[in-house]
């Protein structure tokens, strides 16, 4: 059912996905937060895949212009590669979330070998930031089988979304894709982008103008905590 309802699904050629993830998906599933339940205008923007120098940086840089702060789900491999893009992540103050070493799929990976790969992940952002403390974990594709479910939550939390912007949908054009996200996005909400080179022409023209949007409202933007 979770993968159903919250991750988007493949039917030939065609992407199918919801920007609203449901309430009732979010009750089903309450051990994994969605949104936030406070009634301040505060927007948790999050950045999965990253970081890679041509995507991330620039995000960085946008955040900046709208005084914004935002979590960033990155993937082990790419901390690897540029362990200088995740410090610049952490010195403005935005928070670091784990998307497992290798981007990998829950649902088509055996247990042993998804657990050892977020932790390898996990390990890698330690080293990097000495920090102990809070352990954000997003599953890449937002997939888990029943039995990762209880590791995972026992282990991290696990933070989801209530809106998905579909940055990544070839077939929505920039303009629509704005214009859905920026419907779906109420106070509380986490939003879903990515700061990977598939995503990067729409995300050019969506984030400037989101956050303007929203800040122009009176919004803030804060990391999940």
């Amino acid at each position: 059912m979770l993968n159903f309802f919250i991750n988007f699904v493949k039917k030939s050629k065609n992407i199918v996905y919801l920007h609203k993830t449901p309430f009732f998906v979010q009750k089903l599933f309450s051990n994994f937060v969605w949104k936030s339940t406070n009634n301040q205008n505060v927007i948790y923007l999050t950045f999965d895949d990253g970081p890679i120098p041509e995507v991330t940086e620039w995000v960085l840089k946008e955040l900046k212009k709208f005084q914004a702060k935002a979590t960033f789900f990155c993937v082990g491999e790419n901390i690897r590669n540029y362990p200088q893009i995740l410090l610049k992540i952490k010195e403005g103050g935005h928070q670091i979330g784990n998307h497992t070493f290798n981007h990998l799929r829950g649902t088509s990976t055996k247990n042993d070998v998804y657990f050892s790969n977020i932790a390898k992940c996990q390990m890698q952002i330690r080293e990097l930031t000495h920090e102990k403390g809070l352990k954000l974990f997003r599953p890449p594709y937002g997939r888990l089988k029943f039995s990762q479910m209880s590791y995972v939550i026992q282990n991290y939390k696990v933070v989801m979304w209530d809106v998905l912007s579909g940055d990544f949908d070839s077939k929505l054009s920039p303009e629509n894709c704005l214009k859905n996200t920026i419907k779906a996005t109420k106070a509380g909400s986490i939003v879903v982008f990515h700061d990977n080179i598939k995503t990067f022409e729409t995300l050019k023209h969506v984030l400037p103008l989101f956050l303007q949007h929203f800040y122009e409202k009176g919004f803030r933007f804060e990391t999940i905590q």
